[in-house]
């Protein structure tokens, strides 16, 4: 895993011109059957990437808390919101709640995440790509591609299904 981390930006970077293309034609005339397809790749890709070989998204970027990922985590830690903030979080130049630092204070060295059972919305959806409405969010998927695997894999099978 190491190594495909380690190619994975150099990669992306290479493929970010054709899916630049690719994903400007998505969005002008998205197929009907757009989120049928991603919803395929995303569970065929699951099936065989085990995300706790890789927690490359827990180790180089933060998530953003939305003020209910706040309340949720808060009261798991049983502490007042304002604790928690000022505990672990800091608002950040978008005006967003996201981590104070990187790696994620809440990820083990075992890869696992301490409060998984409450983690944020935003890492409950990570990599996003069986969201529906997909061609909506092809600048997030553009960075995403850089950091998961995974990601990257289901763009590169999404290219060969998807006739633009």
């Amino acid at each position: 895993m190491k190594e495909v981390l380690k190619e994975l930006p150099k990669k992306a970077k290479q493929k970010q011109n054709e899916n630049k293309k690719f994903f400007t034609k998505l969005k002008k005339k998205p197929p009907k059957n757009l989120d049928y397809v991603m919803q395929e790749l995303h569970e065929e890709e699951f099936t065989k990437t085990d995300c706790l070989t890789c927690a490359n998204c827990c180790k180089t970027t933060g998530p953003l808390f939305t003020n209910a990922d706040v309340e949720r985590i808060a009261k798991f830690f049983r502490q007042k919101p304002q604790q928690f903030i000022e505990n672990y979080l800091r608002i950040d130049e978008d005006n967003d709640y996201v981590l104070q630092s990187v790696p994620c204070t809440f990820l083990g060295s075992d890869n696992y995440c301490s409060i998984y059972d409450v983690r944020p919305k935003a890492c409950r959806e990570f990599p996003h790509t069986d969201r529906k409405k997909f061609q909506q969010i092809s600048n997030l998927t553009m960075k995403n591609i850089a950091i998961c695997p995974a990601a990257y894999n289901i763009v590169e099978e999404m290219k060969k299904r998807i006739k633009v």
